[in-house]
């Protein structure tokens, strides 16, 4: 049973999805957590030194996706 699960879909240019993966990048590197804000409330989330990554890549002829999945 999840304890807490939080879901945000939203549309943003390329350049401001890229600075979201660099945000994350940036905290995941040098603090070994995620900060994140949603509805006005701050969330860290401490990640261990080893996770589990899964990328993900659909090409069709109207729509593609990537999706980035960290599990630990």
């Amino acid at each position: 049973m999840d304890i807490l699960e939080i879901s945000d879909k939203k549309k943003m240019s390329r350049e401001e999805a890229a600075d979201l993966l660099r945000t994350i990048a940036d905290s995941l590197a040098r603090q070994n957590a995620l900060n994140l804000t949603r509805d006005g409330k701050k969330l860290h989330i401490k990640v261990p030194n080893e996770v589990t990554i899964e990328v993900e890549v659909e090409i069709e002829s109207d729509e593609s996706s990537l999706e980035i999945e960290i599990n630990w």
